[in-house]
C-alpha cells in the first residue's frame, strides 16, 4: 500500500521531510499558502536530488520518480485523503492548534496528525483536537535528509495504535527512532542545553574566549563543532528561542536559564553564519586563535561534560527515555562521539559528581545541583552500563 503523506510548511525542515518521504515511495502532498515558498521548496528538493545523482547515490530515473511523488498544494483541503500529515511550521502554539483543528475537520478518522515541533508540548497541540488520540510528535533533525534520528513523542492522550503506526512508518524511511516523553525539549534539545549554556557562562566569567572553549571541546571531547561554532551554525535566533522556551516550560528552573550574552546577540540580529556575524565575524578570513593551555582546556571540558552528563542522568531519573535511547539520541541526533551515560562510566561517575558539587558550592547557583541519579550511582557503586 502506497502511503499518502501530507507535509505542512515549506521551510528547510518541511521540504526535507517531503524529500525523505518521497524517496521512500510515499505520495507526498506539500502544502503552503504561499506559492513562492512552494516553488522554492520544490526547486530546493530538485537541487538536493541532483547532488545525490552527481554523487552516484541515486540515478536520473530515481530522481525523476522521487520528484513525481511530490505535488504542491496551496489549498489545505487537498490533503483530505492523507494517511499521515506532518506539520512543520512556525513554533507558535496558537498557530499550530489552528492548523490541527482545520485538519481534523478534513481528514478521515484514521489519519495520523503529527507535529515536528522541537520545543512545544504535544499535549497542548492535541488539546485543540476532538480526537486527541491521533496526535503525536514526530521530530526530525535538520537537515532531515541527512540526519538519521527522529524522536517519536506520544502525548498523554496518544493511542498505542497511533504510536506503533508512526514508529513503523518512520522506521520504514530508514530513520533511527527513539521514544521520548512529552517534556520540554524532549531528549536532544533538553540534554544538549548545557553544551551551549555552560560554554557561555565560562566565557562570561572571563575564563576563556570563544575560540579556546570551542577548541577544548573539539580536541578533548571529540565534538564535531565547538559550542559557539555550533550556535552560529544553527542560528542564534533559533538556539536562543529554544533555550528560552525550555526554561519557561520548566517553570524557570535555573538549570535551563538563558544567558544575557545570547539574548543581546539575538536582539542585535547577530544570528551567526546566516547574518554574517554572531559569536564569530564571518566577514574576515582569519578566525581567532585559541589559547593552547592544556590545563585550561581540561577545566573547560570537565565542566561542560559534567553538566551534560548531569542532564542525561536527570532525564533517566525522570524516565524521559530509556538509557539506550538517551545515549542513541545524542549520537545520532547531534553527532556526539558516544552517549552521555556511557561517557559518565568512562570518566567516572564520582568524578562528575565531585565536579558538580564543587561548582554548586563555589557559585551557590542551583544550575549546578547534581542529579539524584548520580548520587544513587555513586552510593551504590554502580555504573550506568
Amino acid at each position: 500500500m502506497t502511503l499518502t503523506i501530507g507535509i505542512i510548511g515549506t521551510g528547510a525542515m518541511g521540504a526535507g521531510i517531503a524529500q525523505v518521504a518521497a524517496s521512500n515511495h510515499c505520495k507526498v502532498l506539500l502544502h503552503d499558502t504561499n506559492i513562492t515558498m512552494l516553488q522554492k521548496a520544490i526547486e530546493g528538493i530538485n537541487s538536493s536530488l541532483s547532488k545525490l545523482v552527481e554523487k552516484g547515490k541515486i540515478d536520473a530515473n530515481e530522481k525523476t520518480q522521487i520528484l513525481s511523488n511530490i505535488t504542491s498544494h496551496q489549498n489545505i483541503d487537498d490533503l483530505s485523503d492523507c494517511n499521515m500529515i506532518i506539520e512543520a511550521i512556525v513554533e507558535d502554539l496558537s498557530v499550530k492548534q489552528k492548523v490541527f483543528t482545520t485538519l481534523e475537520s478534513l481528514v478521515s478518522a484514521e489519519c495520523i496528525l503529527a507535529s515536528n515541533t522541537s520545543s512545544l508540548s504535544i499535549a497542548s497541540i492535541a488539546a485543540a483536537c476532538k480526537n486527541k488520540e491521533r496526535v503525536i510528535g514526530i521530530h526530525f533533525f535538520n537537515p532531515a535528509v541527512l540526519m538519521p534520528l527522529v524522536e517519536i513523542i506520544p502525548a498523554l492522550t496518544t493511542s498505542q495504535k497511533v504510536f506503533d503506526e508512526s514508529l513503523s512508518i518512520i522506521k520504514s524511511w530508514g530513520k533511527v527512532t527513539v521514544k521520548a516523553k512529552d517534556t520540554p525539549g524532549f531528549i536532544v534539545n533538553r540534554l544538549a542545553r548545557p553544551y551551549y549554556g555552560e560554554a557561555i557562562k565560562i566565557y562570561e566569567e572571563g575564563m576563556a574566549d570563544f575560540a579556546t572553549i570551542d577548541h577544548a571541546m573539539k580536541t578533548l571531547g571529540g565534538f564535531k563543532m565547538g559550542p559557539f561554532e555550533l550556535m552560529d551554525f544553527i542560528g542564534n535566533d533559533v538556539n536562543y528561542r529554544v533555550t528560552e522556551t525550555v526554561w519557561q516550560q520548566f517553570f524557570y528552573d535555573a538549570r535551563y536559564r538563558p544567558s544575557l550574552t545570547q539574548k543581546r546577540l539575538f536582539e542585535a540580529g547577530l544570528f551567526g553564519r546566516k547574518s554574517g556575524k554572531g559569536y564569530y565575524d564571518y566577514s574576515i578570513s582569519e578566525m581567532p586563535q585559541p589559547n593552547e593551555d592544556i590545563a585550561l582546556h581540561q577545566k573547560i571540558f570537565l565542566r561542560i561534560i559534567a553538566m551534560l552528563i548531569n542532564e542525561a542522568a536527570e532525564a533517566l531519573l525522570l524516565q524521559i527515555g530509556t538509557r539506550e535511547d538517551l545515549d542513541l539520541a545524542m549520537v545520532k541526533g547531534v553527532n556526539y562521539k558516544q552517549g552521555l551515560l556511557k561517557w559518565a562510566d568512562e570518566l567516572g561517575i564520582e568524578t562528575i559528581l565531585n565536579e558538580l558539587n564543587q561548582l554548586h558550592q563555589w557559585f551557590g547557583d542551583d544550575r549546578y545541583r547534581p542529579s539524584t541519579m548520580l548520587k544513587l550511582k555513586v552510593k551504590e557503586g554502580n555504573l550506568f552500563y
